[in-house]
């Protein structure tokens, strides 16, 4: 079977689910998170990755928000593309 076949057979009604109140969501799949688990709970922030702030014209955030749910991973990627065929 063709790996996209499958990652779009259960991909997530995002905003059927934003529509959803929280009484509405069905949680009981998940089990709770005592206190145990916060105290040995660690964040762990990749060392490769930073965060930086950078200055984008609402229209340009926008394009990239409406087509992607992670749109900064694509910014991220056009900006790789576009550094990538300077240095050649």
């Amino acid at each position: 079977m063709n790996g996209d076949v499958l990652r779009n057979e259960f991909r997530t009604d995002w905003d059927r689910l934003e529509s959803m109140s929280d009484e509405e969501i069905d949680y009981s799949d998940i089990p709770p998170l005592s206190d145990d688990f916060f105290a040995r709970a660690d964040l762990r922030i990749p060392a490769q990755q930073t965060q930086n702030w950078v200055e984008l014209d609402p229209d340009v955030a926008g394009w990239f928000r409406k087509r992607s749910r992670e749109y900064k991973k694509r910014i991220n990627s056009v900006l790789r593309e576009h550094m990538m065929a300077k240095m050649r």
